[in-house]
């Protein structure tokens, strides 16, 4: 709260009685005149309001919010599509992971486990498991290669093959859950691809 005082002077000439000598005459040019001057005292109050300052969040706070991860955003999605997918698979007798699995072999058939689990992103100690359970479940072989033994290629078999007639609309709930055109799902995946491109490269 702040207050301020201001003076204001405001000068009065006091007139000469009707029928006196007027000034000019009874007072020489370079005497001064008589004047009366009256100051009047004003005081004004200005009232202020000092608003509060707003306090403002870091940069490195805002950093490390968990919304703010553009990691947690995908894995997270990643998750919901597991869930979605879940349901629409089980009829198929796989998972996601073995879904994936199809996927490539449907893409390309025969490729060497190595091979096949460079394109996936796996381990052999992920991927060894699935191939087993895709085998017993008689979806794909696996077939030592004739000139190195050392090399086993996977390749589909006949109900393997049958299968990615019966898999065809396993895009189309994701298209349905993500209620995106199949431009915008596109670009949003080829966005996504070359994110992970640049992070592998760095990483």
């Amino acid at each position: 709260l702040f207050f301020a005082y201001f003076l204001l002077a405001k000068q009065k000439k006091v007139s000469p009685p009707p029928g006196g000598i007027p000034a000019s005459e009874s007072k020489p040019q370079n005497e001064p005149q008589n004047e009366l001057k009256t100051i009047t005292l004003h005081a004004i109050q200005l009232l202020a309001t000092i608003q509060p300052m707003r306090s403002t969040t870091a940069p490195a706070d805002e950093m490390l919010k968990l919304d703010n991860q553009l990691c947690f955003a995908v894995y997270s999605a990643s998750l919901a599509m597991t869930r979605l997918y879940k349901p629409v698979l089980e009829k198929l007798q796989l998972t996601y992971p073995q879904y994936l699995v199809m996927l490539a072999l449907w893409e390309q058939d025969g490729p060497t486990v190595s091979a096949l689990g460079e394109r996936l992103s796996l381990d052999s100690g992920t991927l060894t498991p699935l191939l087993k359970r895709l085998e017993a479940n008689g979806y794909v072989a696996r077939v030592r290669d004739v000139a190195d033994e050392r090399r086993v290629h996977i390749t589909l078999t006949a109900a393997g093959r049958k299968l990615k007639t019966r898999a065809a609309h396993v895009p189309e709930c994701l298209m349905a859950a993500a209620q995106c055109s199949v431009p915008e799902l596109i670009s949003l995946t080829q966005q996504i691809q070359t994110l992970r491109d640049r992070i592998k490269k760095a990483a």
